[in-house]
């Protein structure tokens, strides 16, 4: 049985490595004109790892191990550089949007910001129209 426990200990710990990078806290660059948009993640995870060992009623011996491994990344901050300037923004604080957005005010054409203002688009296209 503990040869079991540490091969899916050995094999959930590698999985683990291959996932926690510097690309994982400290996300990629983003350059939008004269500003870089760098994202930082908050990380957590969890694991659980288990085994046994027994005889059933008819005398046979059975052994088994099991285990589960979760993770996620949230952004909490953008580090914003721009000239010689070096902000760190919150995200998770409304006022360190508004001041990103104020500062990279294109960023908004390059974002794709999915199902938000979902129609809008046509009926301000065709309000225009008229």
């Amino acid at each position: 049985m503990s040869m079991n426990l540490n091969e899916n200990m050995s094999v959930m710990f590698e999985k683990l490595e291959k996932f926690f990078t510097s690309k994982t806290v400290v996300g990629e660059a983003v350059q939008v004109a004269d500003v870089t948009i760098i994202p930082l993640l908050n990380i957590s995870f969890g694991l659980g790892l288990g085994g046994g060992d027994g005889v059933d009623e008819k005398g046979n011996k059975g052994v088994g191990s099991g285990s589960g491994l979760g993770a996620k990344a949230v952004p909490t901050a953008v580090l914003v550089v721009k000239g010689g300037d070096v902000q760190v923004l919150s995200i998770n604080q409304r006022s360190g949007l508004e001041k990103l957005v104020d500062l990279v005010p294109d960023i908004l054409e390059k974002v794709d910001f999915p199902h938000c203002c979902e129609g809008e688009e046509k009926e301000a296209s065709d309000t225009n129209q008229e």
